[in-house]
Order: structure tokens, then C-alpha cells, then sequence
């Protein structure tokens, strides 16, 4: 597993040094003397998801279930994340919603936001952060089926170009039995339900 050390801080410093003059600034002013390092210790918590193995934690997080333990259908909601697009390097932030029909196992609800951040925590599309998402709790659970569905703004449609502030991306990954049009309605009935 990767951690947030992997990034070459120093590098990422200069990087940043260089950006900065190179767009007139000077990065020996007192309100940027800092900043290369700020952003490199950033650059560390947003991309500490490279080179993790989000199937191994799926498995990592999931127990085996006994007979009545399994239900038809595991849905969790609203799980916030935070990525960077790998286009223009801006974030974007959203909410999964992930539906599994478990086989013989359940994934215990805690692993469920550590796996989406550590896919989320890479250069990403939120396209692929989906289809990577949904097959890892299908690999790491053998699960009968999966739903992944992300809401996101994006950085690069909010605040440059278009500047469209209240736009959201959906996507949405499936696979095995809730790759089935009624069944994936039905988990999009569930994660849409009114709680309570």
C-alpha cells in the first residue's frame, strides 16, 4: 500500500516555484514563501491513493456472513469524496452511492469511505472512479452484483471556461445482476429513498 510519503515533496516544491514565476510571480514573497511547500504537502494528501490496492482493502474490510446475514441488496449513501481530474489538475467533489448483493460476504460500513477515498485519491476521472470502485467491491467481495453511483462538481466546469457553479456531473458503473436495467432502477430507487 502507498501512503501519502511516496510523493516527492521536494520535487513538487520546485515544481511549484517554477509555476509561480513562470506566471510573474515572485515565490520569495512573504505571502508565497510557504506556498510551494503548502502545495506540496497537498499534492501528498490528494494523491496518497496511487499504488494502493483498493481491491485488498475491500477485502480487507469484509467478513464473512452466515446464513441471515446477508440481505438482498447493501446499499450506502452519500459517502463524500474529493478527486483531482487528471485534465486540468482541479478538484472535484461529490458523492458516491454504492449497492452490492452480497454472495458470502459483506463488507464491513467503515471500509466502504476508506475505499472511496483512496480510489478517489489519485489523478482521476470521475468516470473511471466509478468503473474502478465498482470493480473492486466486486473482485474483492465476489459480490453477485454492484452499483456505483457518482454525483460531482467539477473544478474545471466551475470555475474556469463555462464557470457553471451549481452543474453536477451523474455517472454510473454496474456490474453482475445489478448490471440488469430493473434491477439497477430498483438500487437507484434505494439510494434515491427518503430517509427515515
Amino acid at each position: 500500500m502507498s501512503s501519502s510519503s511516496a510523493v516527492d515533496r521536494d520535487r513538487v516544491a520546485a515544481a511549484v516555484s517554477e509555476i509561480l514565476a513562470a506566471v510573474g510571480e515572485d515565490a520569495g514573497r512573504a505571502g508565497l514563501v510557504a506556498t510551494p511547500r503548502r502545495v506540496a504537502d497537498l499534492y501528498a494528501e490528494l494523491f496518497s491513493g496511487l499504488g494502493v490496492d483498493e481491491v485488498e482493502l475491500v477485502r480487507a474490510g469484509s467478513v464473512a456472513a452466515g446464513p441471515g446475514q446477508l440481505g438482498e441488496v447493501v446499499v450506502v449513501r452519500d459517502v463524500d469524496f474529493r478527486s483531482v481530474c487528471e485534465h486540468h489538475l482541479l478538484p472535484f467533489t461529490g458523492v458516491a452511492h454504492l449497492a452490492y448483493v452480497p454472495r458470502d460476504a459483506i463488507v464491513g460500513l467503515g471500509a466502504v469511505p476508506r475505499v472511496v477515498d483512496a480510489v478517489a485519491s489519485r489523478p482521476q476521472l470521475q468516470e473511471r472512479l466509478g468503473e474502478e470502485l465498482a470493480d473492486a467491491f466486486a473482485e474483492g467481495l465476489d459480490a453477485r452484483g454492484v452499483l456505483v453511483v457518482l454525483d460531482a462538481a467539477h473544478g474545471c466546469v466551475t470555475t474556469r471556461g463555462p464557470r457553471q457553479v451549481r452543474s453536477t456531473t451523474v455517472t454510473l458503473a454496474s456490474r453482475g445482476v445489478l448490471g440488469d436495467a430493473a434491477a439497477r432502477a430498483e438500487a437507484i430507487a434505494l439510494i434515491g429513498a427518503p430517509r427515515g
